[in-house]
């Protein structure tokens, strides 16, 4: 894309960002890729060098400490990562009231880290986990001590019974809490951004469909091609720790001037 077409397209969506009564963002591993964390399907992808039946709740069910010892890598990178670009220009985007939520298919917590306050994670997160006896809940820090003084898997201090990450595994639903916020979200909407989703993984890629059928408008901002491309009204293909706070720059400058 030429630099002077990429800039109109910056600016047509900082007019619609502007120009919005509600604004949702829908955001997939494509957004923490500049973080350092990897995406599950892309060419460099996790599920290029792990075999993905690790993530299912049939395998955890059958082999919890060999899931653990896989978790525990998840959760240190995510740990050791930091808001980039763009999720700093997506909370910025928040705190001038120019965004409603954030709907998020990632579980690294970096949104919330960034400074967003309004977000849904629709599959779950790794900052906590719980007991699957008694379903009492621990933050990562305390779990990661059980493990130190008890070997995998973490077992509840309360009931004894086997701790599992509080994010969705394969075969497994999505939390009907956090689907209906996003569904609701989508279908309230007048403009919907998809950043960084390849929109292949359902439920979440009905989401923009959902707005769009609802009078929304859809801007799809992504490194390469998405499923969903044919309803967007606005496509912008980069890196979106460049582009966003550009997008959100603009944004800045036409609420000043209003």
């Amino acid at each position: 894309m030429e630099d002077a077409e990429l800039e109109g397209k910056i600016m047509e969506v900082a007019r619609m960002i502007v120009n919005a009564r509600r604004v949702a963002a829908l955001t997939g591993a494509g957004i923490s890729t500049e973080s350092g964390i990897p995406d599950f399907r892309g060419p460099a992808g996790l599920w290029k060098r792990v075999d993905p039946s690790i993530a299912t709740i049939d395998y955890f069910l059958e082999n919890p400490d060999k899931y653990w010892e896989f978790h525990i890598g998840l959760v240190s990178s995510a740990m050791a990562a930091r808001p980039n670009a763009a999720h700093i220009a997506l909370a910025e985007l928040e705190s001038i009231g120019r965004l409603d939520c954030v709907i998020t298919q990632n579980i690294d917590g970096l949104h919330q880290k960034a400074g967003n306050k309004n977000v849904i994670e629709l599959h779950g997160t790794l900052a906590t986990d719980r007991c699957m006896g008694c379903g009492k809940r621990y933050s990562w820090e305390e779990v990661n001590k059980i493990i130190k003084d008890g070997g995998l898997p973490p077992r509840c201090p309360a009931c004894g019974s086997i701790i599992r990450p509080d994010v969705v595994l394969f075969n497994e639903q999505l939390p009907a809490g956090a689907l209906n916020k996003a569904f609701r979200c989508s279908m309230e909407c007048d403009l919907m951004l998809v950043l960084g989703s390849s929109l292949t993984v359902m439920p979440a890629a009905y989401l923009p469909e959902t707005a769009k059928s609802h009078g929304a408008k859809v801007i799809i901002l992504n490194m390469e091609p998405t499923a969903m491309d044919y309803i967007a009204d606005v496509i912008i293909f980069g890196k979106l720790g460049e582009v966003l706070p550009k997008i959100v720059s603009y944004v800045r400058k036409m609420v000043s001037k209003s």
